[in-house]
């Protein structure tokens, strides 16, 4: 009977150090970031008119091995990693074709805006994660 407390007591140990030990930052090698946007600070910033139907939300980067740099919009609320983003540049667009997906967040961009700005701001995030992920190196 002891020994089998033992065991127990062991793997409860066990797994408490493993559920209190930090996650190793995957994230920080993954290639991607984001950057907040809202009507407001857009205005102050930016030389063309806020292109998205919601009044905030994040213009996030990912890099794909074969389309290249990623750029897609989300509304706030709708950020997490169960959500597909609008895509805001071609690489975005042929890789969620070629993934056989479609994005899945309400509202998106206004009839007849210029993403132009929307686009470099997204490209801007990913050149400093690579920048942050090359001086990490």
């Amino acid at each position: 009977m002891q020994i089998h407390i033992t065991r127990w007591l062991i793997g409860l140990v066990a797994i408490a150090l493993v559920a209190c030990t930090p996650a190793a930052q995957d994230d920080d090698l993954y290639g991607s970031g984001f950057v907040e946007v809202n009507e407001t600070t857009w205005l102050e910033k930016q030389t063309k008119p806020y292109p998205f139907t919601v009044p905030s939300g994040e213009i996030s980067c990912g890099s794909h091995p074969s389309f290249g740099r990623e750029v897609y919009f989300e509304p706030e609320g709708f950020t997490d990693e169960s959500y597909i983003g609008t895509p805001l540049n071609k690489a975005a667009a042929e890789s969620l074709e070629q993934a056989d997906m479609i994005p899945n967040v309400p509202y998106s961009i206004k009839r007849g805006a210029d993403l132009s700005e929307a686009r470099e701001i997204g490209l801007r995030v990913c050149g400093e994660q690579q920048d942050m992920l090359k001086s990490n190196s």
